[in-house]
């Protein structure tokens, strides 16, 4: 009772006997696999951009603030009589006014 089933090749031999088709997945799945870097890239620019501009608005609130206390305490030192802490401000803001 011997059947006539036939000997199965090996990945390496079936890769020999099917060449071109083995190439050709190869080089869909290298297409793809740098699809999918691309499009991670490309979503990582979009979040490093949201990012930038959350820093910025963050700054420029920073900024604000920062010269709102300037202001405050300029406002403080124009109050005070002998214009020592004036003159201290003026020192330690780098201002010539």
């Amino acid at each position: 009772m011997a059947s006539s089933v036939p000997p199965r090749l090996g990945l390496l031999a079936n890769a020999i006997k099917r060449k071109d088709s083995f190439i050709q997945f190869f080089a869909m799945t290298g297409i793809l696999l740098l699809s999918v870097r691309s499009l991670g890239q490309k979503y990582r620019i979009n979040d490093l951009l949201e990012d930038t501009s959350a820093l910025r608005e963050e700054q420029q609130g920073l900024v604000d603030r920062m010269n709102h206390i300037k202001a405050s305490l300029r406002a403080e030192a124009d109050v005070e009589p002998t214009g020592v802490f004036a003159s201290r401000l003026r020192l330690l803001f780098g201002d010539g006014d």
